[in-house]
């Protein structure tokens, strides 16, 4: 089988390289797209991605971001502004406080409801009842735990009349990760590292302060009885 892959010196302008065939039901087999993939990924070092479900599945929950064009500029690239992070399919999504102000953005995600986890508003006026504001700055004295119980009650209701939830913070790196951290916690009954992990998988650049690590762990311990997760690990 052979695939016409684009010259290596295209393929170290890009970030990640993403394959996709008009369905990959499997991610396990040996589809084209997987031995697509694998070839890619021995010409060049970046991350190569399989699209699950193909373009036809991905164009339908994401039509917003399809095209007809087969060739980007340097600067077209770089004008792309980047979307939230889905935590949950169409339903959670962690984001900073730009993407919660951009009304395109949460007309494309259908997003109806914010958790505002920073000082600042956004320059959106939403419904009496759709916002949760916490309004605690990004140190490690902040009490967030006080706040989680009503927003993980905040969540929960709105995710379950399929109304979807944008949780951000300024950067959305530090409160809104820990904020959804707990959420997960709750929501799953999972351990604080498989939270974590969960986050960090979706988002890579995601980092609670140590402050906000604590408090999680006392949350933990409060949702399941006991405290399972080591914080003290470096990894936290």
């Amino acid at each position: 089988m052979h695939f016409l892959l684009p010259e290596s010196i295209e393929l170290d302008c890009m970030r990640y390289c993403v394959v996709y065939d008009s369905r990959t039901d499997s991610l396990d087999g040996d589809g084209q797209a997987i031995q697509c993939a694998k070839v890619m990924s021995q010409v060049t070092r970046l991350p190569v991605r399989v699209l699950k479900g193909g373009y036809e599945e991905f164009s339908g929950y994401y039509h917003f971001f399809r095209s007809q064009k087969v060739f980007w500029m340097p600067q077209e690239i770089d004008d792309f502004r980047p979307y939230p992070i889905e935590i949950i399919p169409g339903l959670l999504f962690l984001g900073d406080l730009q993407q919660a102000s951009n009304i395109h953005i949460q007309k494309d995600l259908k997003i109806k409801s914010h958790v505002n986890v920073s000082l600042e508003p956004t320059n959106l006026a939403l419904p009496s009842g759709q916002e949760f504001h916490i309004p605690v700055p990004d140190s490690c004295d902040s009490d967030l735990l006080q706040f989680f119980p009503n927003a993980c009650k905040f969540i929960d209701s709105h995710m379950a009349t399929n109304c979807a939830v944008l949780v951000f913070s300024k950067l959305g790196i530090s409160r809104s990760s820990a904020l959804l951290i707990a959420y997960l916690i709750h929501y799953r009954k999972c351990t604080l590292q498989e939270a974590w992990n969960h986050i960090l998988k979706c988002k890579t650049n995601m980092r609670p302060n140590r402050g906000f690590v604590k408090l999680l762990s006392e949350w933990e311990k409060a949702i399941l009885g006991h405290q399972l997760t080591e914080v003290t690990d470096p990894t936290f």
